[in-house]
């Protein structure tokens, strides 16, 4: 975006001299008058033409004026890039005040406030850094760098410790797992530093070859993303909670770029952003931004804590960025279609979602399960785990399901999909999985407003019966197991070789339950 240059004038518009007009006289006067007219009204077309070129979707409900800079050819010119938003309570007769755009939408973050043209970087989490850079940033595919490009009266600012902010470099590996080494070891580095200063034809070297109107957000589709569960709680859910008061406006600078995960996510992407995704490191282009932030924040597992957010926001606003992306718009009904539906609606038994795995954690019986609800009042839904059913479509699936049950999974991160404070959610905890079983879904599910239901695993009902004598530790008492052999024991045995075989006198008791919780939700409908 260039600087706003004077139009020039013609010499008879606002500047003509006396003579000329006495001299122009009768037709040619009016004729010029015409001309003046219509030379106003292309100028006046032109800037309404152009202004939106300029704009930027703010989360405020008034005028605000963006802290950032737009991105310029080089570095010796930088132009505020500004937005103006109608409405709001604080909008006013002249138009509305202005304010900066927050990057960091934390509260009490030390970046929350930050100057224009300057890194920062809050490292106080024991599970992710993020940094944030207010300015004209560029990428440099090389080196894996952000570069900020401050105004040339910037470029001396001396640091409190007495160093300049040319000197300042940041690292950050942006992936929220930093306690693990090991994973984090396989996430690229990526580098932040101010731009030093260049002669003008060395700045050609970080000319823009790609302007974004939007800041940046650098996220990893690496790590565990090839697994649901941490495709959402390391990569999705965070990147939302970062960036979702921008509503949209950010562009995803994504490392560890792959088809296959474009492809499976493309409508949780779509809802993030409303751009295309930049892959880091395979794109060489120059990439100019008005901004950016490098890594996510991350609140917990599954969890959005509203007190943490100036928009205090919920995950069950995640779960209706998800319906948008996924729904599709509904057909135009009259009064009396939608009345037939309720109807029907309200006929209907309610459905119920039994969540299918292969290999471990297997229901052995799940077909007699199957059977037990139906006599217990539900209509069910089979959900095959490996069938390559899209997330579309499971997303369809358990929008309908007015319950879910499940062995404890990856899968079960589909929950995410259930309506939230009319759904029910039934998690199955083999023996030795309980406390994790609760924390990765039953906390979340609670905090969706799911019904949630954790139906704990007998010891006679587990397959390591068969295997283990039955006063081994390891199936009389698992907690004193885990304690003694760790995480290996719980990754081998208990999460990676058992199988379940429900006792169905005892699960009758808990389908009851979920169904009379369906049934409740109906008559409140």
């Amino acid at each position: 975006m260039a600087a706003s240059a004077k139009l020039p004038v013609p010499k008879g518009i606002g500047g003509m001299d006396n003579d000329d007009v006495a001299a122009a006289g009768g037709k040619k006067a009016g004729r010029w008058g015409f001309v003046q007219f219509f030379f106003v009204l292309a100028v006046v077309l032109c800037v309404l033409l152009y202004a939106p070129r300029v704009l930027v979707l703010s989360p405020y409900g008034y005028n605000i004026d963006v802290g950032l800079f737009a991105p310029t050819t080089t570095s010796s010119s930088s132009v505020p890039l500004q937005q103006r938003v109608s409405g709001g309570a604080n909008a006013g007769g002249d138009g509305g005040r202005f304010r900066e755009v927050v990057l960091d939408n934390e509260v009490h973050s030390p970046c929350s406030s930050m100057s224009d043209h300057t890194i920062c970087c809050d490292r106080s989490s024991v599970h992710t850094d993020v940094c944030f850079m207010a300015g004209d940033v560029r990428t440099d595919a090389a080196s894996l760098s952000l570069l900020l490009f401050p105004p040339h009266q910037h470029r001396h600012h001396q640091g409190r410790n007495g160093t300049s902010e040319e000197e300042k470099e940041e690292r950050v590996r942006p992936y929220p797992r930093k306690w693990e080494q090991f994973i984090m070891d396989k996430v690229p580095e990526v580098r932040l530093r101010v731009a030093p200063r260049r002669r003008p034809e060395e700045e050609e070297e970080h000319r823009c070859d790609v302007r974004h109107d939007a800041p940046l957000l650098v996220m990893s589709a690496g790590g565990y993303t090839g697994n649901l569960f941490h495709a959402f709680n390391d990569g999705f859910l965070p990147s939302w909670v970062t960036v979702q008061h921008l509503r949209r406006r950010v562009v995803l600078g994504v490392l560890s770029y792959n088809p296959w995960w474009a492809g499976m996510f493309s409508e949780v992407i779509s809802g993030l952003s409303d751009h295309h995704v930049v892959d880091l490191l395979h794109d060489t282009r120059t990439h100019c931004f008005p901004g950016a932030i490098v890594g996510t924040r991350y609140h917990g597992i599954l969890i959005v804590d509203p007190a943490r957010l100036r928009d205090n926001k919920t995950i069950v606003d995640f779960h209706q960025m998800l319906a948008d992306a996924y729904e599709k718009p509904p057909p135009l009904e009259t009064t009396t279609t939608t009345t037939v539906q309720q109807q029907q609606d309200q006929q209907r038994r309610p459905r119920l979602g039994i969540v299918s795995r292969k290999g471990t954690r297997v229901i052995e019986n799940q077909a007699a399960v199957a059977r037990l609800a139906s006599s217990v009042g539900f209509d069910v839904d089979i959900l095959e785990t490996a069938d390559g059913r899209p997330l579309s479509a499971w997303y369809a699936s358990l929008r309908a399901c007015d319950a879910l049950v499940g062995v404890h999974g990856a899968d079960l991160t589909k929950f995410l999909f259930l309506r939230p404070g009319r759904a029910s959610l039934t998690q199955i905890a083999p023996l030795g999985v309980s406390p994790i079983a609760r924390e990765d879904f039953g906390v979340p599910a609670d905090r969706m407003g799911l019904a949630y239901e954790q139906y704990e695993v007998l010891a006679a009902e587990s397959s390591l019966a068969r295997k283990y004598p039955a006063d081994d530790a390891v199936v009389a008492d698992p907690e004193k197991a885990m304690r003694e052999k760790g995480w290996d024991l719980v990754a081998r045995v208990y999460l990676g070789g058992q199988n379940v075989t429900l006792d169905l006198a005892r699960f009758r008791r808990t389908l009851a339950r979920m169904h009379a919780h369906a049934l409740q939700q109906r008559r409140r409908q």
